[in-house]
């Protein structure tokens, strides 16, 4: 006799918003989620990232059974089915895919590749990265189960392999994901101008012809804008960094300083080797390089933290050094701008505050003004360019097409078949 069964995609947030992806697939008395993290809304100004206020503000979606039981969470959705098989899955460990993971029922196993494991734990060393726990100690960050490349986990009847692809945060994944009756595929965050071009060309050979593919579109959210007179326009990582090196020739009586997204570990890496100054990083990131490359780099502690024992004490500067040179180093400012020399060079590359979308930004922007320190933007999206888009569906040729994490999702067209474009809490039954 035929199975009754269906395979169903709820996409319960990620949609006409970017980030805070979370989809749920089910298959009789299994269902998987990926990602879970929070939308990024700074303007909203929250005084605090409880649960509640979470959900009160829709940064995150009402989950029947997923959130820890001792938050006192009360569902509020109508799901009333019941599941003997979960498993949650992160694509990589960008906030807006990872934010919340401590909020996840510890009974639940998360899985994701072994790199960006490394990535949050050493991140959240000393819980600031991650939302915390109420229920656990400074730095506890919630276990997880870290995957090779094309690592198989099965949940009830549905497999789900996890496929490396280039991203601007390490150890980035996809997800082909398999039930008896249908083939779907998460892409996470992917792109085709990053040092790991290889990996996104080899995943869409394995998604080809999917039934189901769940793509970012984030670079087709916004209109043009008027070029910034502070942006180097670069194309790709390997240019970003050729431009780095440049501003260090061409500035070699001044102090230099520079900050970039944590997660982007193979950019750090190529600063450190190309670069004609020393590179200095701060002690959590000089931590993450060593942890996560076995990469050995000068560093120095932005705050009287505890000593990592990862770090070799040999490499370690004082913040004084630092804030004295003018022709030495080009080191990782992480804080306490209000201390660096006027007349300086500092290059953001990727770095917090994001852009003009986050109030902190135009007050950043002032303070170097202020200290007459110059402020050069160096920065590369770690997310496909529009044409590029075009040519992973084309070298996929999904049957159907949802188009998630992106404002424009009615900018992404499929030649090759269907698109669906969801609301928030739609549910789809294949």
């Amino acid at each position: 006799m035929e199975s009754k069964a269906k395979t169903t995609v709820t996409f319960h947030s990620g949609i006409l918003t970017i980030g805070g992806t979370i989809i749920e697939v089910a298959y009789k008395d299994a269902h998987i989620f990926f990602d879970f993290g929070t939308e990024y809304r700074p303007e909203l100004g929250l005084q605090d990232e409880s649960l509640a206020t979470l959900l009160k503000n829709r940064l995150v979606p009402e989950l029947k059974g997923l959130y820890d039981e001792r938050l006192g969470y009360t569902y509020q959705g109508n799901d009333e089915k019941e599941y003997r098989h979960t498993a949650v899955f992160l694509s990589h460990a960008h906030l807006d895919h990872s934010k919340m993971i401590n909020y996840l029922d510890p009974k639940i196993p998360l899985y994701t590749m072994k790199e960006t494991k490394a990535i949050l734990h050493s991140l959240n060393r000393n819980g600031d990265f991650l939302i915390a726990s109420p229920f656990e100690k400074s730095g506890f960050t919630r276990e997880m189960t870290g995957l090779n490349a094309h690592d198989v986990v099965q949940v009830g009847e549905i497999s789900v392999e996890i496929v490396p692809v280039d991203h601007d945060a390490y150890g980035a994944a996809a997800l082909l994901i398999r039930t008896p009756d249908h083939f779907l595929v998460y892409t996470g965050d992917l792109r085709l101008h990053g040092y790991d071009r290889a990996n996104t060309e080899a995943f869409c050979q394995q998604a080809k012809h999917t039934d189901l593919l769940m793509m970012e579109g984030v670079s087709i959210s916004f209109p043009e804008r008027e070029p910034d007179p502070s942006q180097i326009t670069v194309s790709s990582e390997e240019e970003l960094i050729q431009e780095f090196v440049r501003l260090m020739e061409e500035n070699l009586n001044r102090q230099i300083t520079f900050n970039g997204y944590p997660a982007n570990v193979l950019r750090f890496a190529k600063l450190i080797e190309y670069s004609p100054r020393t590179v200095v990083l701060e002690a959590t990131m000089a931590a993450l390089l060593k942890e996560v490359s076995d990469i050995n780099v000068c560093y120095y502690y932005a705050e009287e933290n505890n000593k990592i024992q990862a770090l070799d004490p040999a490499l370690e500067l004082s913040y004084e050094v630092l804030l004295n040179d003018q022709t030495e180093y080009i080191w990782q400012v992480v804080n306490k701008i209000e201390n660096l020399q006027g007349g300086g060079l500092y290059v953001h590359s990727d770095a917090q505050p994001l852009g003009d979308f986050d109030p902190q930004y135009a007050i950043f922007l002032n303070l170097l003004k202020d200290l007459q320190v110059e402020f050069v933007r160096l920065s590369l999206s770690g997310h496909a360019h529009p044409d590029d888009l075009k040519e992973i569906i084309r070298m996929i040729e999904p049957k159907l097409l949802v188009p998630i994490h992106t404002l424009k999702p009615e900018k992404l067209e499929n030649p090759y078949g269907e698109r669906i474009l969801p609301n928030r809490g739609d549910n789809i039954i294949l």
